[in-house]
């Protein structure tokens, strides 16, 4: 990866964000993490990053109310959100994708396939729906 992407890492639950920002900067990224959807909101704000992987279900600001204000931002506009959770039912994937997630991914996952869909999306592949 000649210019490594930054990559937003939105989780409660510090496991996941350890273990996946560990396995995305072994494989090049740069990462960022934050453990509610406030602060990814905020750091979105501040580091305009190249992906955001969201967590939708965290408390206080659930990912769904994260990713409005985000999509909100002029600058965030853009930026491609995952929703990352470990609620895979399917009408908790149809509603991701409705309210503006450019994929959907079932945790827990392996970390490759993270990255896989990681660079799918940022090299402008359609959008996944779910892996």
């Amino acid at each position: 990866m000649n210019n490594p992407a930054l990559v937003l890492l939105v989780d409660d639950f510090e496991d996941n964000r350890d273990l996946y920002a560990e396995y995305l900067v072994y494989r090049g990224y740069h990462v960022v993490t934050a453990d509610n959807g406030a602060d990814g909101v905020r750091i979105a704000c501040e580091r305009r990053p190249d992906i955001i992987l969201l967590d939708l279900r965290m408390p206080g600001m659930s990912g769904h109310e994260a990713l409005q204000q985000m999509k909100a931002q002029p600058d965030l506009a853009s930026v491609p959100v995952v929703a990352l959770t470990a609620h895979a039912l399917d009408d908790e994937r149809r509603k991701a994708i409705a309210l503006g997630f450019d994929a959907f991914i079932a945790k827990p996952c392996l970390p490759d396939d993270l990255v896989s869909a990681i660079e799918a999306i940022l090299r402008g592949s359609s959008p996944l729906s779910s892996i």
